[in-house]
């Protein structure tokens, strides 16, 4: 909440800082990202490739997770050295079971890697990234963007752009590993990859809260009054769960469901992430990447040991074991399904 970015800020200021984060966040800029994601996913199925049959492997820490971090760290030109305190930083923001001083001190690290990262680009002039981007549009005064808000917004995004997707990937693999009848379904054709994009979106929200909105004027909703100045948890995984608006089965995992791109996980209105189309884009190379690669891939573990994140915030899982290639003797939890319910959602 104490970030000056476009998550903390309110009317004019808000349009402000989005139009400029917007102009650099183009369209064009994420769908020419689509080679290097279909080469990191490559490279990430290589890696896995070497794991022996019958071995469990954890796809949250070894694709799932990855995939993200070069993605959106190739996007803003951070560099390779940079990329594990960052991204452990963003990590640790997210665990709302961390201390204070555990937070303050991913803080400082967090900021100081932005604060490198500015002053590399900076001295090394113009470049093709979203950082040098969001820095050529600063203003040598500051007028359009200040240095407080050029490093505050990208640690919004870099951390938005990562976090999110990672959850995004894992509750789709173990969304599908679990349903069986629904992987097949994309199988026969008679669904897509992107439906089961849409329904882990509805059904499974990255984000499960954000904290906090705060009420500008007293809000009379459905009876309960809202004053003015009071905080506001918004619960984006709630809302995917609204019986009125997807049906009485709204917390079971349907990628033909009518309303299945009927959700809030990327936002609303003037709020609505920017990188929603970059996320659609990684999952759409990704899970049919990894779902072809590994066809009789297999959960590791029965669905009770799928511990959720440390989070209110962020809904996933702490990790997904899986098996990519089962041996005769290999367990087989597939047709055992995973709950409804991950983390907070």
């Amino acid at each position: 909440m104490a970030g000056k970015n476009m998550m903390t800020t309110y009317g004019d200021e808000h349009a402000r800082l989005r139009r400029i984060v917007a102009g650099a966040f183009s369209a064009r800029r994420s769908e020419a990202m689509r080679p290097r994601i279909e080469a990191i996913t490559r490279d990430l199925l290589l890696d896995l490739d070497r794991v022996p049959a019958g071995h469990e492997t954890d796809l949250r820490a070894d694709f799932a997770h990855p995939l993200p971090i070069h993605v959106i760290c190739e996007l803003f030109g951070v560099p390779q050295g940079s990329r594990t305190a960052l991204c452990a930083g963003v990590d640790e923001f997210m665990r709302t079971s961390a201390t204070v001083r555990e937070i303050r001190a991913a803080q400082r690290e967090v900021y100081a890697v932005l604060a490198d990262l500015v002053a590399a680009k900076r001295g090394a002039g113009t470049a093709d990234d979203l950082a040098s981007a969001l820095i050529a549009v600063q203003g040598g005064d500051g007028s359009r963007l200040t240095e407080r808000e050029l490093v505050d917004t990208l640690f919004l995004v870099i951390g938005a752009g990562h976090e999110t997707t990672v959850n995004l990937l894992a509750n789709s693999i173990a969304a599908l590993l679990a349903h069986p009848d629904q992987l097949e379904l994309i199988r026969s054709g008679r669904a897509s990859w992107h439906d089961a994009v849409e329904e882990t979106l509805r059904a499974r929200a990255p984000i499960a809260h954000v904290p906090l909105r705060y009420a500008t004027e007293d809000i009379d909703l459905d009876g309960v009054l809202i004053r003015r100045g009071d905080p506001i948890l918004v619960s984006y995984a709630a809302a995917g769960h609204d019986a009125d608006r997807h049906g009485a089965n709204a917390q079971a995992f349907d990628i033909t469901r009518a309303t299945r791109r009927d959700h809030i996980a990327f936002g609303y209105g003037v709020h609505r992430c920017l990188g929603a189309k970059l996320a659609r884009l990684e999952a759409a190379v990704a899970l049919p990447a990894v779902f072809g690669r590994f066809p009789r891939m297999r959960m590791a573990r029965p669905q009770g040991s799928l511990e959720p994140l440390e989070s209110f915030i962020t809904n996933g899982y702490k990790e997904l074991l899986v098996v990519l290639r089962p041996g005769a003797s290999s367990p087989d939890f597939f047709t055992e399904p995973v709950s409804d319910r991950v983390g907070c959602g």
